[in-house]
């Protein structure tokens, strides 16, 4: 992969994606969420589900997929309200575990796969992901090297490990937070009544987009 992408164009592309990973975005918001919320380890697991979607979608555009989709009104419609539907469904799961606490403490999934899962699906199921890297990847591939598929997965690669550091700092950071917050009497319930306004809104945002 040496002699397909270069060594200035590889640094312009994690600067790029860096900066594009600090946007403030839905998945930015799941991690820092699911960190104050749950703490460090549920933000990493989640933060990792995440960037195992963005291997998906790599793929994706570099097979050709992700274009499939985009030219398929109906296709972009069925993963975009199931996105949504899915998005719904965590904020109605938030809203039961604010009302389970026993305590002013909100209850803390130990599940990591689990959330590690839930990541996943949020992000696979998220079609403005896939046609953001449609979009974004030919940018930085050498037309002249060949093996166009081939240096998108590695960029696509090169995406997620940055992503995942990022996200995995915020989340450390975020838990540190969560883990002060979570102290104070009665707090729990308005920490799950936040996560589950949270993806509403990022779920009625996805239904309503287009493409």
């Amino acid at each position: 992969m040496k002699n397909l992408i270069e060594q200035s164009q590889l640094i312009y592309f994690i600067a790029a994606s860096a900066a594009l990973t600090f946007l403030p975005g839905p998945d930015i918001i799941f991690v820092l969420t699911q960190s104050i919320s749950q703490g460090k380890i549920a933000g990493i697991a989640t933060a990792t589900g995440l960037c195992t979607g963005i291997l998906v979608h790599t793929s994706a555009a570099a097979l050709g997929i992700s274009a499939l989709i985009y030219k398929s009104a109906l296709a972009f419609e069925l993963v975009k309200y199931a996105g949504a539907a899915y998005l719904l469904y965590l904020a109605w799961q938030a809203l039961r575990e604010s009302g389970q606490l026993a305590s002013s403490v909100p209850v803390r999934e130990t599940n990591t796969f689990a959330l590690y899962r839930r990541g996943i699906f949020m992000n696979v199921l998220n079609p403005k992901v896939a046609l953001f890297f449609l979009a974004f990847l030919p940018q930085f591939v050498n037309l002249e090297s060949g093996n166009i598929p081939t240096q998108m997965i590695f960029l696509g690669i090169v995406f997620l490990m940055q992503a995942w550091l990022i996200f995995s700092a915020i989340s450390i950071f975020a838990g540190a937070i969560g883990d002060k917050i979570v102290k104070k009497p009665g707090i729990g319930k308005y920490i799950n009544w936040s996560k589950a306004g949270i993806f509403t809104i990022i779920g009625v945002k996805l239904a309503l987009s287009h493409k």
